[in-house]
């Protein structure tokens, strides 16, 4: 079958490490992934062959262990791990965001401390904004940090949708300090919180309480994060420096949103893949039904609609590569592909007909997951937000 995204303009670097993953996911992946997923099951071995591959540690600079690639690299291997089955992307994704703040705003004892050991896989980590009464509303966040008397902190609060929240032992938690900035953007502040793998009291004051229950992205855990009296050296501030948790964080949801269009875009790939097969194999009226116009016609915008977000995902990374702030291609990056998957997996699904509502049929799967992409790093409404803020600076008047 010929592959529908390009990987034009790449070095053969980026191609091997393509090759590489594109094996394994054909190998290891799409043969377990509907099993896992309907068992909601964490893919353990599936983990611990990435952690062979060095997908832990793409990203990271080879001074710390890791391969030192691009974004761009590390978004077309989510591509093609989505493809494979989307929660397999998602266990790296938090992962990878904390990586990349500490890449960029920790400091060098920080690094030392953390980096190698992540790039192996040793060190997961996952990323926490979100509370349960608030998602993208990030100034309104109430979990706490109180500084002693001592220069420490005590942490407090409920933290929500934590991604790898239990199979993680670090977390980056956002919360507020208050020490007196002006901007609510000013008083919070990004801690690296050390903790036990699994559920349960899992280091002294916090307790992650077991998996939220999933219409789909399942096998990866998803949980909350109860701060109750969470003591935390002041050390533990990503950058050594309170106030500048905010931009921390958007820095690495900026990331973040293009992962997640990634791996819009190898759900839709996977999509299409699936429909484009069974439309030749499937016979009504006589003729297959790819003959039918109707259907050939489907196929079109469906293929066109991979490619094009595809290629704004490329842009996204791309210019993120080359050092400049991405926030709008990375949020139009992300908005396009989300709907666009949508869209693409819902043509898929009609395509199979009746057989595509049972759930011996992938597509089954890939119809909920996804639902979770037009929520996950920002809603449609929220991107569009972004998108237009900014058009609206670059084209006033």
């Amino acid at each position: 079958m010929g592959r529908l995204v390009s990987t034009e303009g790449l070095t053969d670097i980026q191609e091997e490490i393509l090759k590489t993953v594109r094996t394994f996911v054909e190998k290891e992946i799409l043969p377990v992934a509907t099993e896992l997923e309907h068992k909601d099951e964490y893919p353990t071995e599936i983990v611990e062959g990435l952690k062979e591959l060095g997908i832990f540690g793409i990203m990271i600079p080879e001074e710390y262990g890791g391969l030192g690639e691009s974004l761009l690299t590390y978004v077309l291997v989510v591509e093609e791990i989505a493809r494979g089955w989307m929660s397999v992307s998602g266990v790296i994704n938090t992962h990878f965001i904390v990586a990349y703040m500490l890449m960029q705003h920790g400091t060098e004892e920080q690094k030392q401390k953390y980096l190698p050991k992540m790039a192996t896989g040793e060190i997961r980590g996952s990323f926490s904004m979100s509370e349960p009464g608030l998602g993208s509303d990030v100034a309104a966040i109430k979990t706490k940090a109180v500084k002693g008397d001592d220069g420490n902190y005590t942490i407090d609060g409920q933290k929500m949708w934590l991604t790898n929240g239990g199979s993680s032992n670090l977390i980056a938690v956002l919360v507020k300090t208050d020490e007196g900035a002006d901007s609510v953007y000013k008083n919070m502040t990004t801690f690296l919180v050390e903790k036990e793998v699994g559920f349960g009291e899992t280091a002294p004051g916090l307790t992650i309480p077991g998996k939220i229950d999933k219409m789909g992205y399942k096998g990866v855990d998803t949980t909350e994060a109860i701060f109750e009296g969470h003591q935390i050296a002041a050390e533990q501030i990503l950058g050594g420096e309170s106030g500048k948790g905010f931009y921390q964080m958007m820095d690495g949801v900026e990331v973040g949103r293009v992962n997640v269009a990634g791996r819009a875009v190898g759900v839709a790939n996977r999509a299409f893949e699936l429909g484009i097969a069974y439309a030749q194999q499937r016979e009504t009226f006589g003729k297959k039904i790819a003959e039918h116009q109707a259907i050939l016609f489907r196929l079109a915008e469906m293929g066109t609609k991979v490619e094009t977000a595809h290629a704004m995902v490329v842009k996204a990374a791309r210019l993120k590569d080359s050092g400049q702030r991405n926030d709008v291609e990375a949020g139009m990056a992300k908005y396009i592909a989300a709907e666009y998957c949508n869209e693409v997996v819902a043509d898929s699904f009609r395509i199979h007909g009746g057989y595509g509502y049972s759930k011996e049929y992938e597509i089954e799967r890939l119809y909920r997951e996804a639902a979770f992409l037009l929520i996950g790093e920002g809603t449609a409404d929220i991107q569009k937000m972004i998108i237009g803020r900014s058009l609206l600076k670059e084209y006033k008047l």
